[in-house]
């Protein structure tokens, strides 16, 4: 597992969140009770804070970053699809983030929400709770979405999580 202090900022990652060995944790970083971060995952608290609440998962490849005065906030209850960029922004609870997408600083996206997989949230964008956002640049439009689908996947995560720190095991 790469776990990086840098400086006098050390990542502060709870017991039982899950982060994959080849995920990278580097300086300010909170990860909450059964978090979860995945392969290929960098997350560089360099500039300032990121806070990733209680059984939220960080996909595959995403990365998190942030700028000064402006942490990186993603609540409880959220999946963070693969390859997707988050920077300086605010996620609030139980919000789906899709693959591929981007947000960015000082965007807002509200509780309940949906990010469109490879939409562009631009910077101070803010996504009202219960709204999807698609398009490049997103466009907030009424969530079409039930809710339970962001459930299930939350669920789904943290099984996958359980399942990693029991069975994974390197072969080579």
């Amino acid at each position: 597992m790469a776990i990086y202090a840098l400086g006098e900022d050390e990542p502060d990652i709870h017991p039982d969140a899950f982060v994959h060995p080849e995920a990278v944790v580097i300086g300010s970083v909170r990860l909450r009770a059964d978090a979860s971060v995945w392969p290929g995952a960098v997350l560089r608290g360099d500039h300032g804070e990121i806070i990733v609440g209680a059984r939220t998962s960080i996909q595959d490849g995403t990365v998190l970053h942030t700028i000064p005065d402006h942490p990186t906030q993603i609540g409880d209850d959220c999946v963070v699809g693969h390859n997707t960029h988050l920077e300086g922004c605010r996620v609030a609870d139980a919000c789906l983030i899709g693959s591929g997408s981007v947000t960015l600083n000082e965007a807002v996206i509200g509780t309940r929400s949906v990010v469109g997989a490879s939409a562009l949230v631009p910077e101070g964008m803010v996504v009202p709770p219960d709204s999807m956002a698609l398009g490049v640049p997103a466009k907030v439009r009424p969530r079409s979405m039930d809710i339970k689908w962001i459930d299930y996947a939350v669920r789904t995560y943290q099984g996958l999580s359980t399942r990693h720190r029991k069975e994974l095991r390197r072969i080579d």
